[in-house]
């Protein structure tokens, strides 16, 4: 019982009304009426000072003035960016956060700055604050889904569902463990699940290494989780930065990694495995296991086959069918050659097998190189190696596109991967593509000469010759007339005048007359269909203003509104606000009559512009390049002059990906603004369709699957944080699954008509077969006008596609109804299922 006794505990004594300050009071109304009337007069750096310091002032009005505060800022921002003054950008984010530190519109938008400069693990930081404070917050999801794609790259979670793969690892450590190699380092540790297949098989000491800060994050929390955090050290940073006693405490006697990539070397295995011999591992010298060092891999053996390929030629040189030999040559910046170029990739990967139109094989594989990451001295001999020429009979006849190359992975003596084409494994291909600007034709008798280096640690293939009846052909100089005619029977008048023209420049002209393109910029090249019909529509166009016009000067008597009046002299305006490299300003231009406002940036690439439109006797005058006209690139979307109005805009509506490109409503409004009297934007209506489908693939792509632990490791639950609902850069065509369902419209947005459309919409779609619904694939069909459409479904689209993967499977019937909620938040598809009942 409580003392009754006890005198009462004296209490705390109020704390006295603080003093209102005249002075203090007066300077945070000046500095706030300031703030505003900047922020009338556009002035947002001064209206951001003065906002700055009333908030500080004055705490209490932050609920008041936060929107402002927030407007102010993202404009500030804005300006800066434009200025390139970064630091001062997130000096003033930094700022307020101080005042807002849980504000999530401040973080997205920070995160936002972020990603677009490169820092993707702050960005990620950022939006993922952003969706705690906010969970519904859409724009914060979207921003997290979009740079998760980035930092957790979906090939881990192939390998973490690749059980062959997983099982093979955990052998050979738990073989070397037991032989004695007690003490391991585990470079490049991921989810972290190699070093701990090491502490699980018994060695005493485990450190692992990670560069990026999202995976040493990550690996952190799934160690901490599977209760090994105080028996397995993780650094976040390079091998290569990484010293005894410094980071770890003495040399290790085994060094594990999986730091390959399709082409073996290309994620710096040799130059860690060099450094790792000479500063963390043990002396390979010793008898005794535990007093020697040893690596896993042990070694590797590279393997490689000529192809012939549509799909990797469209997107790496020009096959199209326009005429660009004033442009000079366009290939894409994949090129190999014996000797470095900082300019160049040497090869590109690809899955072969899911490759749309297949490939074919023109040689038997062969073996281009051999490596014992055991043997430090062969390590370091890699790049000094003399370049091996390897001459391969070619068997089938067909058209030189690339060399794809695999690799067997040796692990020890009894453990091996392969990487190979025909095998069912996570990895992709090495992809080196031939660029010859007319191609060459192989033959049966034909030998390729493949010359094989490795002069800056990455592996390089190159097809230097072709020996034909008895006479070497080099394919690394330009063709003789002779030759050129092998892969293009038939040609055009017109392909025969653009060669004979291109063949007059000048030897030194020629050497420098090329200009690099991205590989979807290339496809979009090669995309006849598109260009077809972006001409005929806009031909149509053209038509029906000039007789629009006709009619009105007929009409005189009527008086016009001087902005939308024409003399019938006056030129049509087209503006292509297209992002990267395209020609449809200059098929714009091209019409006659029409002057065209182009977007290209680049200066190579407004070069190559011009030169087509001399080349096609397009008047200078009648192409210009808006960018170079404005101040600010993010008012893209306005008049061509105070007079003016556009007769039609070009949007970018789908990126390369699948999606729909970020803020294309919110340019068509704007664009319809500008557009004078029987003006269009192209394309005019975009229609999304889609099926059910059952796809284990893109399970697999997409999360950690099953209930069981990975090789015991409690590893699901951490990695798929990261698991997106929408899958990108999808070949439906070659995509293995079951099609539960027709195609059907899920979606319509119209870009000249506003009022009709919505932001959500439910459609019911009828199972034609039983099974899984695991995902919705999408595509687009591309209205230019009413009468004129292109499909990002069809064989010669530039375009990938993309899917809706369900987390949880739906079980359907033949015949049941399933209904499909789409929802379009700014510019952004998603897509949600459930079973429904039809009456």
């Amino acid at each position: 019982m409580p003392n009754a006794t006890t005198r009462p505990k004296r209490g705390r004594r109020t704390r006295r009304r603080q003093r209102e300050d005249p002075a203090r009071n007066e300077l945070v109304s000046r500095s706030l009426e300031s703030a505003q009337q900047c922020l009338f007069n556009q002035d947002y750096g001064t209206a951001f000072v003065h906002y700055l310091l009333v908030l500080n002032l004055a705490p209490v009005l932050k609920d008041f003035a936060r929107e402002s505060f927030r407007f102010t800022l993202f404009k500030w921002a804005d300006e800066l960016d434009s200025l390139g003054r970064i630091q001062d950008l997130f000096d003033c984010y930094e700022q307020a956060l101080e005042l807002f530190p849980a504000d999530e519109v401040i973080l997205n938008s920070m995160g936002e700055h972020l990603f677009r400069m490169g820092f993707r693990d702050e960005a990620a930081g950022h939006f993922h604050k952003a969706l705690k404070l906010k969970p519904d917050f859409p724009e914060a999801r979207e921003n997290f889904y979009r740079v998760a794609n980035w930092l957790v790259e979906r090939w881990h979670f192939l390998m973490l569902n690749d059980h062959g793969r997983n099982r093979k690892y955990q052998q050979a450590i738990q073989k070397a463990v037991q032989r004695g190699c007690n003490t391991v380092l585990d470079i490049g540790t991921g989810t972290g699940i190699l070093g701990m297949c090491a502490k699980k098989a018994g060695a005493a000491e485990v450190f692992a290494c990670e560069l990026s800060k999202t995976m040493y994050d990550l690996a952190c929390e799934v160690v901490a989780a599977n209760g090994m955090d105080g028996s397995i050290k993780i650094l976040h940073k390079k091998s290569l930065e990484m010293e005894v006693p410094k980071d770890i405490p003495h040399r290790v006697s085994l060094v594990v990694t999986e730091t390959v990539d399709a082409g073996l070397f290309g994620e710096g295995i040799i130059e860690s495995l060099i450094h790792a011999w000479h500063h963390l591992l043990l002396p390979p010298q010793f008898k005794e296991p535990s007093s020697t060092g040893r690596v896993i891999p042990a070694g590797a053996t590279v393997f490689g086959m000529a192809v012939e390929c549509l799909e990797i030629r469209r997107h790496h040189r020009f096959v199209g069918g326009l005429s660009m030999a004033a442009a000079g040559q366009l290939h894409s910046p994949v090129s190999c050659s014996s000797e470095p170029d900082d300019s160049m990739e040497p090869y590109t990967t690809e899955r072969l097998s899911r490759l749309p139109g297949g490939y074919k094989p023109l040689t038997e594989p062969f073996r281009a190189l051999d490596i014992d990451f055991n043997n430090v001295q062969e390590l370091e001999g890699l790049t000094s190696r003399e370049v091996q020429r390897i001459c391969l009979p070619v068997n089938q006849e067909g058209e030189l596109d690339a060399l794809a190359v695999w690799f067997q992975l040796h692990l020890d003596e009894d453990n091996s991967l392969s990487t190979g084409p025909q095998e069912d494994t996570c990895w992709e291909q090495a992809i080196y593509p031939v660029q010859i600007p007319n191609g060459f034709l192989l033959r049966p008798q034909d030998k390729l000469i493949i010359e094989v280096s490795c002069r800056d640690a990455y592996l390089r293939l190159c097809s230097v010759a072709v020996v034909r009846d008895g006479h070497e052909i080099r394919l690394d100089k330009r063709l003789e007339s002779q030759y050129t005619e092998n892969p293009i029977p038939n040609p055009s008048p017109e392909v025969e005048l653009c060669s004979a023209l291109a063949c007059l420049q000048t030897g030194q002209n020629q050497a420098k007359d090329f200009c690099m393109l991205e590989c979807s910029e290339m496809a979009l090249l090669n995309n006849r269909q598109y260009h077809q019909s972006f001409c005929s529509s806009l031909a149509k166009l053209i038509t029906t203003l000039k007789t629009a016009h006709q009619n009105k000067e007929q009409g005189s008597d009527i008086k016009s509104d001087p902005v939308n009046s024409r003399d019938p002299r006056d030129l049509f305006y087209v503006l292509d606000v297209s992002e990267g490299f395209s020609l449809l300003s200059l098929m714009a231009a091209s019409q006659g009559h029409v002057k065209a406002y182009s977007s290209v940036e680049k200066s190579q690439q407004q070069e190559v512009l011009r030169r087509l439109a001399c080349s096609n006797n397009v008047p200078e005058q009648h192409l210009e390049f808006w960018l170079n006209h404005l101040e600010d690139e993010q008012a893209m979307l306005q008049r061509p002059s105070g007079e003016k109005l556009w007769s039609a805009i070009i949007l970018d509506c789908v990126e390369t990906c699948g999606l729909i490109r970020q803020k294309l409503m919110e340019k068509a409004s704007l664009a319809r603004c500008l557009l004078e009297e029987g003006g269009h934007i192209f394309p005019e209506r975009i229609v999304l369709y889609g099926m059910l489908v059952e796809s284990d693939t893109l399970l697999l792509e997409s999360a950690v699957q099953g209930q069981e632990p990975t090789l015991g490791f409690n590893i699901a639950p951490f990695i798929n944080q990261f698991t997106v609902p929408v899958h990108v850069f999808l070949d439906f065509s070659t995509l293995e699954c079951r099609h539960l369902s027709a195609s059907v419209e899920l979606f319509v947005l119209d870009l000249m008509d506003s009022s009709a459309n919505y932001s959500n919409r439910e459609v019911k779609v009828q199972a034609t077969s039983s099974g899984r619904v695991t995902a919705i694939p999408f595509w687009y069909q591309i209205h230019l006008d009413e009468e004129i459409s292109i499909s990002t479904l069809s064989q010669d689209s530039h375009w990938k596609q993309a899917a809706v993967v369900l987390q949880k499977p739906l079980e359907i019937r033949a015949g049941d109804w399933v209904c499909l909620a789409v929802q379009l938040h700014k510019s952004s598809i998603s897509i949600s299922v459930r079973q429904c009942n039809i009456l």
